[in-house]
């Protein structure tokens, strides 16, 4: 069944006010949750915290006082909207079993985004994230194991494989080579920008956490992980940033921003497992209906153009958590290689990406090599859930 969101009506805006009795949600049970439904909380707190932070980028950028108006009116719905997703997640749950989790997002978010990408360029981009963030999920996996003495098993729960990707040392580049190509925003499919829009918003929200959470542990080599794997993220957002049309107008971004909120909660909406948090999903999607008729108006009165121009005519089909495992395992035997070059993609080290590995590294092991370096000396092995059989390199088998 087609959902057009441009032809469904929310909750108008003057009743979308929560007290602090309905914002207080109750967290899922870490232990017993459907990973995935984590996964999709995570994804949407990054979603959400993204459409504050643009709409007040927005706001410092015009000067009508009615627009200030009306987006601070919007922002403060969408900021009840994060509490409510983000204080789902527990309490209980460690900053690493949360680390692992969005590792866990980024993987199986961007390997699906990949998949269904009509774009060869844009799929380029994602497929070459991926294979990071799948070595970052490794790393802090054998992190998890030495220092709370678990396994991150528990978390992915079979659903994503924990081996090496492009190995984190390697992420380093030159910034100059981490700025991609961006869409033609005239041209290209409007699936391409919601995939683009969302990428962005959950590798920002990993940078985000990973930059307040890792100066909180004692630990030096998880200070150093985060530290590192930090940075990296930082270079992802770039990434993903750059593939985003400068020329879109805030008018285009913001119906964009909004249209993309729509369609990920009608996405979760329709696959999540949890009633109690299915509820919540489709309590925000008809929020977000109106807010998205709200962006629209500013369209036509500040643009002088109607949404339809820039928008799918329907929903794409659902944004799916599943699992991507064969996927990845093409990636890895073809990809690992790789590296940037300006704004394209090559397989030789180049004299840029060789002075910025020299500098950053000092000569010395990153963090993410000790990591593994501790962790063989205090078990003897590598953390790995290799569920469908050997690493696809040999080069990355286990010793």
């Amino acid at each position: 069944m087609t959902f057009n969101p441009l032809e469904q009506r929310g909750i108008p805006l003057d009743r979308q006010l929560r007290s602090w009795r309905e914002l207080n949600v109750q967290p899922i049970d870490p232990d017993h949750c459907d990973p995935y439904t984590r996964c999709r909380v995570i994804t949407m707190n990054g979603i959400e915290v993204e459409a504050i932070l643009f709409s007040h980028q927005l706001a410092r950028n015009t000067v009508d006082p009615e627009v200030k108006r009306k987006l601070a009116s919007v922002r403060y719905i969408e900021a009840q909207q994060q509490k409510a997703v983000n204080w789902l997640l527990p309490g209980v749950s460690s900053v690493l079993e949360t680390t692992i989790a969005y590792e866990q997002v980024a993987v199986d978010l961007t390997a699906w985004i990949a998949r269904m990408e009509p774009d060869p360029y844009l799929k380029q981009a994602y497929q070459f994230g991926v294979l990071e963030d799948f070595d970052h999920l490794y790393r802090y996996a054998n992190l998890y194991e030495m220092i709370e003495h678990r396994k991150a098993e528990s978390i992915v729960d079979g659903l994503t494989e924990v081996m090496p990707g492009r190995p984190t040392k390697y992420h380093h580049r030159d910034p100059v080579d981490n700025v991609r190509d961006p869409y033609d925003k005239d041209a290209t499919d409007p699936l391409s920008k919601l995939h683009a829009l969302t990428v962005l918003s959950a590798e920002q929200q990993t940078m985000n956490f990973y930059m307040n959470t890792g100066p909180t542990y004692m630990e030096p080599i998880a200070r150093q992980l985060y530290q590192e794997i930090g940075l990296i993220e930082e270079e992802h957002v770039t990434h993903y940033e750059s593939l985003v049309d400068p020329g879109e107008t805030w008018w285009e971004q913001l119906v964009n921003h909004e249209y993309n909120e729509c369609y990920l909660y009608y996405s979760f909406m329709e696959q999540e497992s949890d009633p109690r948090v299915k509820a919540i999903w489709e309590l925000h999607l008809n929020m977000e209906l109106e807010h998205l008729h709200i962006a629209c108006d500013l369209m036509r009165r500040h643009d002088g153009r109607e949404p339809q121009e820039v928008l799918a005519p329907e929903l794409p089909n659902v944004l799916t958590f599943e699992p991507n495992k064969q996927y990845l395992r093409e990636l890895l035997d073809t990809q690992m290689d790789l590296t940037t070059l300006g704004s394209g993609y090559v397989r030789e080290a180049h004299e840029r990406f060789e002075a910025m590995q020299e500098q950053i590294h000092g000569g010395e092991k990153p963090p993410s090599e000790r990591v593994m370096a501790q962790h063989d000396e205090m078990f003897g092995r590598e953390y790995r859930v290799q569920s469908e059989g050997e690493h696809p390199d040999p080069a990355m088998r286990e010793k």
